[in-house]
C-alpha cells in the first residue's frame, strides 16, 4: 500500500475502556490540505508504533484519518437557513485531517500526549505546518438532569 493510499485510508481502532483513565480527549490533527504534502514512510512507520503503544497501555480509544474535503459536505444553520455547500471548502486553509480519541488522567496527561505526536512530526518531516486541538469530551454524566 502506498503512503497516499495509507494517509488517505481511514482505520479505526477501538480498546477496551482504561479503569485507570478518568477523562476522554479529542485530538484533532490540522492541516493543510491544499499543500498536498504526504508523510514519509518513516513518520507513518513510527506515528503506527506510537499508536500500537498507547493502545497497549489503554489510553488510546479511537483514531482515524480522514478523507479529503473535495469529498465532504457541509450542512449549516444561519439565521434560520439550512444550506448545504459541497467540498473543497475554498474558504478554509486548515482543516481537520485526523482525530484520536484517548482516555487519561489529567489534562496534562492530554497535551503531552500532543506535544508528542507534533515533535514525532517535526522530527521525521521538516517543514511541516499543521496543529493539534486537544479537548475533553463530555459525557452524559457531566450535564444536569432535565
Amino acid at each position: 500500500m502506498t503512503v497516499e493510499s495509507r494517509v488517505r485510508h481511514s482505520t479505526i481502532i477501538e480498546t477496551t475502556s482504561n479503569p485507570e483513565a478518568s477523562m476522554r480527549y479529542l485530538s484533532m490533527v490540522r492541516i493543510n490540505e491544499k499543500a498536498g504534502i504526504v508523510p514519509s514512510e518513516k513518520l507513518m512507520h513510527d506515528m503506527g508504533k506510537l499508536m500500537e503503544e498507547m493502545t497497549r497501555n489503554g489510553k488510546l480509544v479511537s483514531t482515524a484519518g480522514l478523507r479529503p474535503t473535495a469529498e465532504g459536505k457541509r450542512v449549516r444553520l444561519r439565521n434560520g437557513n439550512l444550506t448545504q455547500t459541497d467540498g473543497p471548502f475554498a474558504e478554509t486553509k486548515e482543516v481537520v485531517g485526523g482525530f484520536a480519541v484517548f482516555e487519561f488522567k489529567s489534562r496534562e496527561e492530554a497535551i503531552e500526549s500532543a506535544v508528542n505526536f507534533m515533535e514525532l512530526h517535526q522530527q521525521h518531516w521538516p517543514g511541516w505546518d499543521g496543529e493539534t486541538e486537544v479537548r475533553q469530551i463530555l459525557g452524559p454524566e457531566d450535564y444536569p438532569p432535565r
